[in-house]
């Protein structure tokens, strides 16, 4: 039987908040790190993060391996954090999972999700390269029959495909898709879902995965002209990698962002400048020069520096820092002290860190 989101969560998605994509915390023999893994999760509800996607790209795709098996234990850990944060909260905190492989294995996760609580699933289908638009659609609605959707546009360079307006026109018909998060890091491909979403009429909120255009998504207006009617539509938070680190400056920052769209005066200068500031950052980060294979090491040496995880480890030996990458992230960190959070981190760390 489907299940709709709940509305006051709902509300909080289409206002648009922070939704960090949860990395993954190991020890130096690649073995799951229990307390770092909760002191991540505490850092992001302390930090105002409306809510926390878990099980992505950024918590590395190798869990879902049946000898690694962190898959669900991962999800746990994640959702106990939850509980206890949700004790003191009016609205909870958004609760995403992600979501992939072939139509069986995408339906048993949705399971897994459904049964710890989660309330949306983020939908990849890097899995269904030679899959036609009409299996896509079915796929996706075999899953919102379980859980919401959070559809996803990964872009080609890390794994995913390209997907036309059409596509993404009959994908906002999906009754249970509840947002999208746009991330083909193409101002094409952006535009397309946003007008299919435009033009579908559908409540369903935008979120912006292009970590290279992070903040000039959050401050367009997308205008179309659909059946004689003029629509505007907006992308209203992020749900990124790049929002697992300095999380305190990008609430800040979407903050900021908020407030400018709705001003008469229109948008500052400054931010627009800090836009440019964002994207170097995240080049150093994610590993731009290198075709992003060190996105995930990159985002755990800045964890690392903060104290908040002991190492960069990944499940893969192989995935590290790119040669040079150490260099580029001291550079922007240098460059753009306004842009972390490090002093937040260092008043809080000990009591993330307790038992």
């Amino acid at each position: 039987m489907l299940v709709p989101l709940r509305l006051d969560l709902h509300r909080l998605l289409a206002r648009g908040t922070v939704i960090p994509a949860h990395p993954l915390a190991l020890d130096s023999r690649r073995r799951l790190d229990e307390r770092r893994q909760r002191t991540l999760t505490r850092y992001y509800i302390a930090a105002g993060a409306g809510g926390l996607a878990i099980g992505v790209h950024t918590t590395q795709f190798a869990i879902r391996q049946p000898r690694i098996g962190l898959f669900e234990p991962v999800l746990k850990i994640a959702a106990e954090e939850m509980n206890r944060a949700d004790r003191s909260r009016s609205v909870p905190l958004l609760r995403i999972g992600g979501i992939c492989g072939d139509t069986s294995q995408a339906i048993c996760e949705a399971g897994v999700l459904a049964d710890l609580g989660y309330h949306a699933g983020l939908l990849s289908l890097a899995a269904l390269k030679d899959a036609s638009d009409a299996e896509l659609l079915s796929h996706s609605r075999a899953v919102a029959q379980i859980l919401p959707v959070v559809g996803f546009y990964l872009q080609p360079a890390v794994g995913g495909r390209g997907l036309s307006y059409k596509f993404w026109r009959q994908f906002a018909e999906i009754e249970n898709v509840v947002a999208i998060k746009i991330a083909p890091f193409n101002r094409y491909q952006t535009l397309d879902v946003v007008r299919a979403v435009a033009e579908s009429g559908r409540d369903i909120a935008l979120y912006t995965g292009n970590d290279d255009n992070i903040v000039m998504d959050l401050l367009s207006p997308f205008v179309f002209r659909s059946n004689g009617r003029i629509i505007e539509r907006r992308i209203v938070g992020g749900l990124l990698g790049h929002w697992a680190i300095w999380t305190r400056k990008a609430v800040e920052l979407l903050e900021e962002c908020h407030l400018a769209v709705d001003a008469p005066a229109g948008i500052p200068g400054e931010l627009l400048r800090r836009g440019v500031e964002v994207t170097d950052s995240n080049a150093a980060f994610f590993d731009a020069a290198n075709h992003f294979s060190g996105c995930t090491a990159g985002l755990h040496e800045v964890l690392r520096r903060q104290g908040l995880l002991e190492g960069i480890w990944c499940l893969d030996p192989n995935e590290t820092l790119s040669p040079g990458q150490f260099e580029e992230i001291s550079r922007v960190y240098a460059r753009y002290p306004h842009l972390n959070d490090d002093n937040f981190v260092r008043e809080h760390l000990d009591s993330w860190l307790a038992p």
